[in-house]
């Protein structure tokens, strides 16, 4: 008979008692219980191992159904006879629905999910306001070419402390994380509406980029506390949905409230919002929720503060900026032979090495090493990654296209970047679904990226005479691309991880994204800057040269005060630059387009019982080992527990920087493991 002992978090259970070993030597220690005949198990009372029997046969595309994570283990089936009857008499309906959540009844999750909502919904209406009113800001205070440092500023912050909001929360709790992001959120929104100089509104940016990371990280990391493993693409549906009625309406009424009420007006209009937002957050969202016990006491303040990899957010924040600060001065402000541009570049590449050896020996790091050695894991963050630098590198600089080469109004240009919103939504909404009903994940990646690359070609290709209606599908075909892929690389990295790492792995994730947001806005307006540089001064002519390439560098609207000549020789350098700029698109789509092993939530493979001594048919377990293994075994989505009670086989373990590890079977006979799983990938 074989079996399989998995933990309490693993997303193939949900209703079992916790068992605690994860180890090499607990699993060998229980193998040889289960060899030599040994109780001890039937003599822990508090500890019940769910038993997973093979099906001698069934279809290979036999789902979980979830009654079989209810199955009883084998000391308590005749216990549960009562139970498992009351619990048929249910209707298949209810009990399907109410199995969804995780400690909480429908009703309150969704109380406690439509506040997660409103707050992406602000939260997006605020980012794509700032993609669609940042030329006027820049305008503003005359400092155009500095634009990159208002998207920046505002994503390095929510970049550092993303990771941290996981850790903090996993000993405090989820809300009074939640609450602190919220009120941060609050309070730099209110400064950003009223600084007075370019610098105040860099640093206004960064700190409310504290309180948003903090807002989506634990809007993501409290829906995968409440809702099960195979029902998440169902609601993370709805996420996207709200994420896509933020953009909306942040591109559509940005322009829109930057002509009639201002800049400033655009960011305190969110206030109210924002304090609806808390007080439906404050009241819904359970005190205990994501707590994780020392022993059996709570971490206090101080624990959390001294367990923080303070240091591992020094090292990353240091080594961002640094990189920023030399990509944004060299080439646009000073030339790449300046001492601090050369320092900046040299200070970026020492602290990124300093901050990946020192990640390695800390056990709360704020940038797991592991998760980027092991796959599928480190495809997925790495997917994540390149997947957002091409997004921001056309989302960022659209708008510029649209006011610098189409001479469009802030409204106008916000209108015309709504047909992308509309598609990442529908995209990304319907990719939610087509996950849950088809229980795949990889195809959805495959075709974003695909569509990634040729968004970024079809950009490139506009021009001054492209028509408007041509220039708004060839922007969103690169968002459509974000919708297809973003859902399925969260779903991913939630599949593949215990659910005790749910917290760390999403909030990385959110930080690879931010990361490739940064390097997105940060290389594409390097890319732009420089060659917008070089084509001013080959394009424009006369003896004003140099007070126009100065001048149209610093503010946008001052192209359409130019004399026709000039005019037209501006708007060509804009667009050759531009061009460029959104070729680099295309090639950081085609990365993410790689092959991944990436697993199929919810289908195992169960084939025929087979013996011992017969080799075993290839197949994928859980997508991750690709390999043919000998004896089908149960599993789970990232440990491998094998249990064999014959006298003719040998238990042997293998680690594998790749799959943490897993358990291969030998006869007893020979003295070597067998060649291990995903060799020759």
């Amino acid at each position: 008979m074989s079996a399989s002992h998995l933990s309490e978090g693993t997303p193939l259970l949900r209703e079992s008692t916790t068992f605690q070993s994860t180890s090499y030597r607990s699993v060998i220690n229980h193998t040889n219980d289960i060899e030599t005949g040994s109780s001890g198990i039937e003599a822990e009372n508090e500890i019940t191992f769910p038993v997973l029997t093979q099906v001698s046969s069934a279809q290979p595309s036999l789902d979980i159904e979830p009654s079989l994570e209810r199955y009883p283990s084998a000391g308590s089936r005749r216990k549960s006879t009562v139970a498992a009857h009351e619990a048929h008499s249910l209707s298949k309906k209810e009990s399907d629905y109410a199995s969804q959540f995780i400690g909480v009844s429908p009703s309150q999750f969704w109380v406690i999910f439509s506040g997660i909502l409103l707050g992406y919904v602000i939260g997006f209406f605020d980012s794509t306001l700032m993609a669609s009113s940042y030329p006027v800001i820049t305008s503003y205070f005359h400092a155009a070419n500095s634009a990159s440092w208002l998207s920046t500023a505002f994503l390095l912050t929510s970049t550092a402390f993303m990771p941290l909001f996981g850790r903090i929360s996993d000993a405090l709790g989820r809300k009074p994380v939640y609450l602190f992001s919220i009120f941060m959120f609050f309070v730099t929104t209110a400064w950003c509406g009223l600084a007075q100089s370019i610098g105040g509104f860099i640093a206004a940016r960064a700190f409310c980029g504290l309180g948003a990371g903090g807002v989506f990280s634990m809007g993501q990391v409290i829906s995968s506390d409440l809702v099960r493993l195979e029902y998440r693409g169902v609601y993370q549906s709805y996420i996207n949905l709200c994420l896509g009625i933020g953009s909306c309406t942040g591109l559509a009424f940005g322009g829109l409230l930057c002509d009639r009420i201002g800049w400033r007006g655009a960011f305190l209009v969110q206030l109210p919002f924002i304090f609806v937002y808390f007080i439906v957050a404050a009241m819904t969202v359970p005190a205990e929720l994501g707590i994780k016990l020392v022993g059996s006491e709570r971490m206090t303040v101080v624990q959390v503060i001294r367990n923080m990899d303070l240091t591992g957010s020094f090292f990353l924040v240091s080594a961002v900026t640094a990189l920023i600060m030399g990509l944004n001065l060299g080439g646009n402000i000073f030339p790449w032979t300046h001492p601090l541009v050369i320092c900046s570049l040299v200070a970026a590449v020492v602290l990124a090495i300093v901050l990946v050896r020192y990640e390695r020996n800390v056990p709360l790091a704020v940038l797991p090493v592991e998760l980027l050695t092991q796959e599928p894991r480190a495809s997925i963050i790495f997917g994540n990654f390149f997947g957002s630098v091409s997004v921001n590198t056309v989302m960022f600089n659209a708008p510029l296209y649209f006011q610098a080469v189409k001479l469009a109004t802030p409204t106008d240009s916000g209108l015309r970047l709504l047909a992308a919103s509309i598609a990442v939504t529908a995209s990304s909404v319907g990719t939610g679904f087509l996950i849950t009903w088809s229980k795949r994940l990889k195809p959805t990646i495959i075709i974003g990226g695909i569509s990634m690359a040729i968004g970024g070609c079809l950009a490139a290709s506009m021009g001054i005479t492209t028509p408007d209606t041509l220039a708004m599908i060839c922007v969103s075909f690169n968002s459509l691309g974000q919708g297809f892929a973003f859902p399925s690389l969260m779903v991913s990295i939630l599949a593949t991880s215990h659910q005790d790492e749910q917290a760390i792995t999403t909030t990385t994730l959110g930080l690879a994204r931010n990361l490739g947001s940064v390097m997105g806005v940060s290389i594409s307006s390097w890319i732009l800057q420089n060659a917008l540089l070089f084509e001013l001064e080959n394009k424009v002519t006369g003896p004003d040269k140099a007070q126009i390439i100065g001048l149209v560098r610093k503010s946008i609207r001052a192209i359409a005060d130019l004399d026709p000549l000039h005019q037209q020789q501006v708007v060509g350098a804009y667009a050759l630059a531009l061009r460029v700029t959104f070729l680099s698109a295309a090639v950081w789509g085609t990365i993410i387009s790689r092959p991944i092993f990436l697993p199929a939530p919810r289908r195992p493979v169960r084939p025929a019982r087979r013996k011992p001594s017969q080799s075993f048919p290839r197949s994928q377990i859980f997508g991750l080992c690709p390999q043919p293994l000998q004896t089908p075994w149960e599993y789970s989505s990232q440990y491998y527990y094998l249990k064999h009670r014959t006298r003719d086989t040998n238990m042997a373990i293998r680690g594998n920087l790749t799959r943490r590890f897993c358990v291969y079977q030998t006869p007893r006979s020979a003295r070597t493991p067998t060649a291990p799983i995903g060799a020759g990938d």
